[in-house]
């Protein structure tokens, strides 16, 4: 045991002597889960009333933009029900106590947290659980539109829990469906899902699908567990399709368990000694990427360094080295520092180190927090460390090439001038390229007169915006400061326009 913790002191130390690469830069993925399965997040309970419902929403968002954190992943389907208006579903249970009640007085949350988080220049991605329909053996607890009573042959019980058959071809159709309600109706920057898959094994309990393997599978597989992932890489597959055919600037991820296979059961897997996704979800996530069916993937690596079973650091390079192009954005457990006994995470260095880790490698574009309370509650001070030090500069998200590399044209025609409290900047709207989707927002930057200017540095970042408005107050101006200011333009998936230029005495 004290081999072990001096071997975890030592990773920890390592990762202070490593060169820093430190890309503290203006491109790097600041998210947070916002989870309300069980009001783990938010609500605060299931009946607080429209009014705090919405309030403790925005005092959320408003916390971790200040944070700066720069995307919410906010569940929007926990249990085959629904915190959104516009869509197939019953209202979740966890929203109003009962499935299938709507706000009252009503609104849409997830048209407020696009809203909101947007003000904030936040992205805001969709989470969606794909499988599971409830939580609990109770019959009484689903409404009569849930869709386990409109269509009890679509579902297997295991852990006391319906879940979908992923084998059934209407059960993939429903589950697209449900997801498209969201892309076609929301504005949302991105659709998330978790690691829920097929379920993760209970001993004493069995996977009741030998029917539906008999009818569909057995002519093409062997092996049932082929059959399954088959199934599972269907949905993915018809999914990214589905999604990028309605909206193609839309972002696609998933968050999967962190191991994929073990090097004991596959030479391409990881240096670890754990479940995996693979065998026990029949979820191939190595082969998602690789084919690149998603557009980020999101590892759950909630394990410290120096973990015999499945070391951070282990994990962490094993993904960067199977990203094909795609990005890597590293799922870490603020959650595990408030667990009473979890020594390691206890060291008020394990997360920071983490991520200074995760700046080291140029493959990494970024992390993920479980979840937002554990945030909020600032256990060991992570908050803190990551406000005033980790993301104390804004940062806009990676750009994604694949799915646009074309930046917007530049802002035209840059003006300064000024009043009692700020810095006025008024500039006009770029011109719209051709096959160009118009502008979602902008960038400024302000250095001091004579100072060296490097747009890629963050700290002279005073506001990005995802707006179109074409005025700004700098309220942090000061009185006898000469100014230079830069103005870019950013479009849906923040390719950056080249800046246009102005000077300002700030008398």
């Amino acid at each position: 045991m004290i081999a072990a913790w001096l071997t975890c002191l030592q990773l920890l130390a390592q990762t202070d002597t490593i060169k820093q690469i430190n890309r503290t830069s203006k491109r790097e993925f600041r998210g947070v889960w916002v989870a309300t399965v069980t009001n783990i997040d938010w609500p605060s309970e299931p009946r607080p009333g429209t009014e705090k419902q919405k309030s403790d929403l925005i005092n959320i968002l408003n916390f971790h933009a200040q944070a700066g954190i720069n995307a919410i992943m906010f569940q929007v389907r926990p249990a085959a029900d629904a915190f959104y208006a516009k869509g197939r579903e019953p209202w979740s249970k966890w929203l109003n106590g009962v499935q299938g009640r709507a706000p009252e007085p009503f609104y849409d949350p997830l048209e407020l947290a696009v809203t909101e988080a947007h003000k904030r220049s936040m992205e805001l991605h969709a989470w969606f659980n794909p499988y599971r329909a409830t939580m609990d053996a109770n019959p009484n607890s689903v409404s009569a539109q849930h869709v386990t009573r409109l269509h009890p042959d679509w579902f297997f019980t295991y852990g006391g829990r319906k879940l979908f058959n992923p084998g059934l071809p209407d059960v993939r159709e429903y589950i697209i469906q449900v997801i498209l309600d969201v892309v076609k109706n929301y504005d949302v920057d991105g659709i998330h899902m978790d690691d829920y898959f097929y379920p993760y094994p209970i001993a004493g309990q069995r996977i009741n699908d030998q029917a539906t393997f008999e009818q569909y599978g057995s002519s093409k597989y062997a092996d049932i567990r082929d059959w399954r992932r088959n199934n599972v890489d269907t949905l993915i597959h018809m999914l990214t399709d589905s999604i990028h055919k309605y909206k193609p600037h839309m972002k696609f991820g998933i968050s999967p368990f962190g191991i994929w296979k073990n090097a004991s059961q596959d030479p391409e897997g990881s240096a670890t000694n754990g479940g995996s996704s693979y065998y026990e979800q029949f979820a191939d996530t190595r082969k998602w990427v690789k084919e690149g069916w998603v557009d980020y993937i999101n590892p759950q690596i909630y394990w410290h360094f120096g973990n015999r079973a499945a070391a951070f650091e282990k994990l962490t390079d094993w993904w960067s080295d199977n990203t094909f192009n795609r990005h890597l954005y590293v799922g870490q457990a603020a959650y595990r520092i408030g667990e009473p006994r979890n020594t390691a995470f206890k060291n008020p260095d394990q997360i920071p180190a983490q991520i200074r880790y995760l700046r080291n490698n140029p493959r990494i574009q970024g992390s993920v927090y479980f979840s937002s309370a554990s945030l909020r509650r600032n256990y060991g001070g992570l908050n803190d460390s990551l406000r005033t030090h980790y993301y104390k500069s804004p940062a806009l998200p990676p750009v994604m090439l694949w799915r646009d590399s074309v930046a917007p044209n530049a802002p035209r025609l840059l003006t300064a001038g000024k009043n009692d409290r700020a810095v006025v900047l008024n500039w006009q709207v770029p011109l719209l390229a051709r096959d160009k989707e118009p502008v979602y927002g902008y960038v400024i930057y302000r250095f001091y007169y004579g100072e060296k200017v490097d747009l890629a540095d963050p700290s002279h970042i005073i506001r990005i915006q995802y707006n179109t408005t074409t005025i700004a107050e700098d309220l942090t101006a000061e009185k006898g400061k000469n100014y230079v200011y830069f103005v870019t333009a950013i479009d849906r998936l923040k390719n950056e326009s080249d800046p246009v230029m102005v000077t300002a005495a700030y008398r």
